[in-house]
């Protein structure tokens, strides 16, 4: 006999609560292990593909590492210094480009920046804070990441815990079912299936969009020769995961810079707007369809919605866990909301006594 439904209710709710509170004391001690769950759930189908393809599952996780070793050998010589070098210079050069901005305008609209102007007061203004505050923001953002993600955390707990989480995947998943409540066993094995489909088309399928739009991004910029274009690029493909947004951002950068850089030959600002513009094309058009599919089940407005409330209460490690326990709330809400449709609450005792099907019985409940 199962349990009454506001007993099961209490325990699942104790298991909810105690869960946020390991969150929010244990955050930082759990960081390397969510971080490495993350990354041996995103390369979990690549190690069932070779498994397809003949390999042991020992055998197909020491292939994956041996080609992430490679990945992060190549980021770390040669990437990272690049893009930590021109953070450095961008910072210290865009005092320079909005001085550039105010004289434009200066030359364009001089009524709207003669002497006490508030259009020349603002930009004075954003001129002196940049200059006096730039260098020392960089400074702060860097060495909170350093200290955030220390190189033990990065070279050795994370690589570790993907690599036995990989290797055990599939036992872990099996064991988990195992020891689901046979009662509800099916309705969880449904939901869980709902969570990962979501999952893996946002944070497999939109996590691979990331990457190839910031490659081609960082590409195409480096390659119309625009000052800091491997920054803009890598910024615009980080953000791409929010519909829109990483172009509009990237290419207001990237425009801005541009214009000053190039405003002697209008043809190759039209040449960086169009890089963004076929960006949004192929991405709209061949990438996100082919990699993502039509839907994620995951909304921009609720996934902003969720990294800024896990995040500020969880801290960084709130901005790990968002994403999946976005994916988990609208699964749930959803399953509830199908409950509510289908129930007496919804339908009324009458509708729900013509419904087929229905035992006398349920309509008097």
């Amino acid at each position: 006999m199962a349990l009454p439904t506001k007993t099961q209710a209490k325990i699942w709710s104790v298991a909810a609560i105690l869960t946020l509170a390991v969150l929010w004391f244990l955050g930082p001690q759990l960081l390397p292990f969510v971080i490495g769950a993350a990354v041996a759930y995103f390369l979990d189908p690549v190690a069932d593909r070779l498994e397809l393809w003949g390999l042991s599952r020992a055998l197909a996780v020491t292939v994956i590492s041996f080609a992430a070793v490679l990945v992060f050998a190549i980021c770390l010589l040669l990437i990272v210094p690049a893009l930590v070098n021109q953070s450095v210079s961008f910072v210290e050069a865009l005092p320079g480009y909005v001085q550039a901005f105010r004289d434009f305008l200066a030359t364009r609209f001089p009524e709207q920046l003669k002497e006490g102007s508030t259009l020349q007061q603002s930009l004075s203004s954003v001129i002196e804070t940049l200059k006096s505050r730039g260098g020392d923001l960089l400074n702060t953002a860097l060495s909170s990441a350093l200290s955030l993600v220390n190189v033990l955390t990065l070279i050795v707990i994370v690589p570790v815990v993907s690599v036995y989480l990989l290797v055990d995947w599939d036992r872990m998943i099996a064991r988990i079912d195992e020891l689901l409540p046979r009662d509800h066993a099916p309705v969880v094995r449904r939901l869980a299936g709902e969570i990962d489909e979501t999952l893996s088309g946002f944070i497999r399928g939109q996590g691979t969009v990331c990457i190839v739009m910031g490659v081609y991004y960082a590409i195409g910029l480096m390659l119309t020769g625009l000052n800091f274009g491997m920054l803009i690029g890598t910024l615009a493909g980080i953000v791409t995961f929010i519909p829109f947004v990483g172009a509009i951002l990237g290419g207001v950068l990237a425009l801005g810079v541009a214009i000053v850089q190039f405003w002697d030959t209008p043809l190759m600002i039209a040449v960086v707007a169009g890089v963004f513009f076929l960006g949004q094309f192929l991405e709209g058009n061949l990438i996100t369809p082919k990699l993502v599919g039509e839907s994620v089940g995951l909304h921009p407005v609720w996934l902003l919605l969720a990294l800024s409330v896990f995040g500020a209460i969880f801290g960084f490690v709130g901005l790990l866990v968002a994403v999946p326990l976005a994916a988990m709330i609208g699964v749930l809400v959803r399953f509830f909301v199908e409950q509510y449709k289908s129930g007496r609450l919804y339908l009324g005792y009458e509708a729900l006594s013509r419904r087929p099907g229905t035992p006398p019985d349920e309509t008097r409940n």
